[in-house]
């Protein structure tokens, strides 16, 4: 049953929309691959519902392609979408760490420079998806901060698209940098500074994701 609780009291159609959604996200299941329901309900010990139900969901969340009376595939992006979501990324993301900057608090600093310690010592380990979901988290934290509902609802529109997207960055301690630099800003309420760092920091993202789906063009 979709509303079955595992033994960790989560519902079973949210711990399998959370490992397919990070399997996407981390790039386990790669764009194109096909998602069968008794396939996935097999490997995760579940029915096919809570599985039907996840895909409905990552459907809604942008990352996965329905296709009527056939699988379901993890969603393949185009350069267009890439372009499309950075210019909306930049205006958005941009706001909220000037936001954060101007409204964070000593406990909220605290949480994002935890986010960005467990990055780079990912990174520095050589760990890409550790690095990479604190990496994120860092920027979901920062969207906290800023203390605004709206900007928090637009963001959570198309955030697992953007995790996706821009995410899986491969110069590790690079983003780690990066990510020390804008907390040292958003530390100092330098708001100016971020105006002008974060979109530097996120057209690398963007370069990124530009890159790796070339790759996966001529591959």
């Amino acid at each position: 049953m979709a509303g079955a609780v595992g033994v960790s009291g989560e519902l079973e159609s949210v711990r399998v929309t959370r490992i397919l959604r990070d399997d996407i996200v981390l790039g386990r299941r790669a764009p194109g691959s096909r998602l069968v329901e008794r396939d996935i309900a097999a490997e995760l010990n579940v029915s096919r519902l809570p599985v039907r139900e996840a895909i409905r969901t990552l459907v809604a969340e942008g990352v996965v392609v329905a296709r009527p009376r056939t699988w379901a595939v993890v969603r393949e992006f185009t350069h267009d979408d890439i372009r499309n979501f950075a210019e909306v990324r930049e205006a958005i993301e941009t706001l909220i760490f000037v936001f954060a900057a101007e409204r964070h608090d000593a406990k909220g600093l605290a949480r994002l420079r935890e986010a960005y310690e467990r990055e780079v010592a990912a990174a520095r380990a050589g760990d890409a998806e550790t690095a990479r979901t604190a990496a994120a988290a860092f920027h979901e934290i920062a969207v906290d901060l800023a203390g605004n509902e709206m900007l928090g609802e637009l963001i959570a529109v198309f955030l697992t698209r953007l995790r996706w997207l821009f995410g899986q960055h491969d110069d590790l301690e690079a983003m780690a940098e990066e990510h020390r630099v804008i907390l040292e800003a958003v530390r100092a309420r330098d708001v100016e500074a971020l105006r002008r760092i974060v979109p530097a920091h996120l057209a690398s993202g963007h370069s990124a994701a530009e890159r790796r789906l070339a790759q996966t063009a001529t591959t």
